[in-house]
């Protein structure tokens, strides 16, 4: 086990941890979570013997190996596939010992190779290499292509196979999943619940951190506090201590008040309970964790835009790629306000290039593509990071679109996005990639847009700021398409999902979970052909598979008849509500001689309000339980 006991660490002036200490137990899996410039990386590189101590003592077993993620990848000319055996030195010094002595027609070394290699069970490390670079989204073909070939995102995917080939004793993870797609998120979690080593992961990403960790490590005030449990479990108790603090309290009750209105105007606005059932439980376990972000630097809101036209875009037939080459077909897209959409789809697909034919970016290949003269876009993408004046300060990128307003007010607004005192005034040339993202969310809301376009927005945020996001998200009034692999921000944020899939954009409904699903029978399908043993017991699995389904089907059918009837029941009640509340609106029915109709309609509304507000109850119930039951089968099918 590794023992940190009374430690300090300094950087710079900057004392970081002082009297800390925490016990990292073997086959423990760890998050490490605390604002930024707190000391996790650099209690990484502690670990990784880079930094030494100031005062106290950390014991590391000396036999232990470790294994973490590089920063930089030169531009090599060896394949993928050789570049990530590279991270197994003993293996790829075995391998390059065999090609030497094959070529010297040695014998003897060969034997003694080939002896160490069975030993080490490296026969099995080439494929193992190749299932990690399949995972992280490269195809059969890139695996041969150069390390040169690739972009800076893809090669820090080549880095994190590097680290993960080894089975280290040790495995130090920093942001894993920021320059990952989805469907990669989804593997490398399935890959490190089943990591038999210790793993230290820091992530801003909550819902992986859930599904990967069984204890937090978080660092605040210099000192390292250990949560047993995931990082829910460590949000709960947090909120359960701050809210002991009487000063926060008022706070905390905004945030929950804020939440429980969304909530309700959420449910009114649902025509059918089956598209709201997985939000509301999301907002609702969300309003309960609320109070352990009363201490956060972030507090800000969308503006009510000044014009809510409708539609804002209307596609029908529209084609989207670049060039000659089309990557899209067909598109039929009809962005309303209050509309709230999510992309779903493979590294790939076409998700951005979507977004970028919304943001006018893009001119459409074909089709009718109709922008309303009062759409006004506010479009987030990693490429406007870049594009920020370095030169000059958050005030001045303000000021810029704003040239009436006063410096202070500017400051005001720079605040909630935690650019105070004369961090607003710096020059952006020295920023983090967080920091940079921050101003450019800035900007963007600054400018109350009536359409959001959002491509990764949570990107180099922390965890602090992902929720204050997303609270700022939910009471936005205007439309919003987001692409994103942070699936507590789509779950909490988008009404409907749509999957880019074959050059397609097709509505693929309202539960994220299902997406996963998709994408194992997906990947089944491109496995490669099979030989006539594999395929006699791959047809008696499908069989035996196929008897299962049928009488998973048989077992939940009469819970689907009473959810479809309580669906047609709300399609009746909905309708006959909307209509009694439309005459509700009739300014003369309050006057006195109509006193009688409106009492009517009054106990009318009433008693439609009541009726719909139980089967709606009901609906949720019933499908929470089919939703229970469908999890329970396909994961016993896993």
């Amino acid at each position: 086990m590794i023992q940190i006991s009374d430690i300090e660490l300094l950087r710079g002036p900057k004392c970081l941890l002082k009297n800390a200490s925490a016990t990292l137990f073997p086959q423990h899996k760890v998050g490490l979570v605390g604002s930024n410039g707190c000391g996790k990386s650099s209690l990484f590189a502690l670990l990784k013997g880079e930094l030494q101590l100031d005062a106290g003592e950390a014991s590391i077993p000396k036999e232990w190996s470790i294994a973490s993620v590089k920063q930089e990848t030169p531009a090599l000319d060896i394949s993928a596939l050789e570049y990530v055996l590279q991270g197994h030195p003993e293996y790829y010094a075995l391998r390059t010992e065999l090609k030497h002595a094959e070529q010297n027609d040695d014998g003897d070394t060969q034997a003694k190779v080939h002896q160490q290699l069975e030993l080490m069970k490296g026969y099995s490390i080439e494929a193992k290499a190749g299932e990690l670079l399949h995972g992280l989204g490269f195809s059969n073909e890139k695996i041969r292509f150069s390390v040169s070939d690739f972009s800076g995102g893809w090669r820090m995917r080549l880095n994190l196979a590097q680290a993960l080939i080894r089975d280290a004793d040790l495995l130090l993870l920093d942001e894993p999943t920021n320059h990952l797609d989805l469907d990669a998120v989804y593997w490398l979690e399935r890959f490190l619940r089943a990591y038999s080593g210790t793993l230290v992961l820091i992530s801003h990403d909550r819902e992986f951190l859930d599904a990967v960790v069984d204890e937090i490590w978080h660092i605040d005030k210099q000192l390292i506090n250990v949560y047993k449990g995931n990082y829910s479990q460590f949000e709960r108790q947090k909120a359960e201590r701050l809210a002991q603090h009487q000063a926060q309290f008022e706070k905390q009750q905004e945030q929950i008040a804020h939440l429980e209105k969304f909530i309700t105007r959420f449910k009114a606005k649902a025509s059918k309970a089956k598209q709201a059932q997985s939000r509301v439980k999301a907002l609702e376990r969300m309003e309960k964790l609320a109070p352990a972000h009363v201490d956060s630097p972030f507090d800000f809101s969308f503006a009510e835009p000044d014009a809510l036209p409708n539609p804002l875009i209307a596609l029908d037939g529209a084609q989207a790629g670049y060039g000659d080459t089309t990557i899209l077909h067909s598109i039929k897209l009809n962005l309303v306000p209050g509309s709230r959409i999510a992309l779903l789809g493979r590294n790939g697909a076409g998700k951005s290039t979507l977004i970028k034919l919304l943001a006018q970016e893009l001119k459409p290949q074909a089709g009718e593509v109709f922008y309303h003269q009062g759409l006004k876009v506010g479009y987030f993408a990693q490429h406007q990071l870049e594009a920020l004046d370095l030169q000059a300060s958050p005030v001045t990128h303000l000021q810029r679109l704003n040239p009436q307003a006063s410096e202070q007010s500017l400051r005001d607004f720079l605040g909630g996005f935690d650019f105070v005192g004369d961090k607003a005034l710096e020059a952006v040339a020295p920023f983090s990639g967080g920091e940079k993202a921050r101003l450019v969310l800035a900007m963007l809301v600054y400018q109350k847009p009536n359409l959001l376009l959002l491509d990764e927005p949570t990107n180099h945020l922390d965890l602090e700021m992902r929720h204050a996001l997303v609270m700022a998200l939910q009471g936005f009034e205007g439309a919003m398409v987001t692409v994103s692999h942070d699936r507590h921000l789509l779950k909490n944020t988008a009404d409907e999902f749509y999957l880019v899939d074959n050059g397609e954009v097709s509505q693929f409904g309202y539960d994220l979970d299902a997406y996963y699903q998709w994408l194992v029978k997906a990947n089944q399908s491109e496995k490669p052909a099979q030989n006539n043993d594999d395929k006699a017991h791959s047809s008696a699995n499908r069989k035996e598979q196929k008897r299962k389904e049928a009488e998973f089907r048989k077992l939940v059918q009469p819970l689907k008849k009473d959810i479809t009837k309580l669906e047609k029941q709300l399609d009746v009640l909905t309708p006959e509500l909307e209509e009694i509340e439309s005459q509700l609106g009739d300014n003369s029915l309050y006057d006195d001689n109509n006193k009688e109709k409106l009492k009517q309609l009054l106990a009318k509304q009433s008693e439609l309000a009541q009726k719909q507000e139980q089967v709606e109850e009901q609906l949720l119930e019933l499908m929470a339980e089919l939703e229970e039951q469908e999890q329970l089968f396909y994961e016993d099918q896993d």
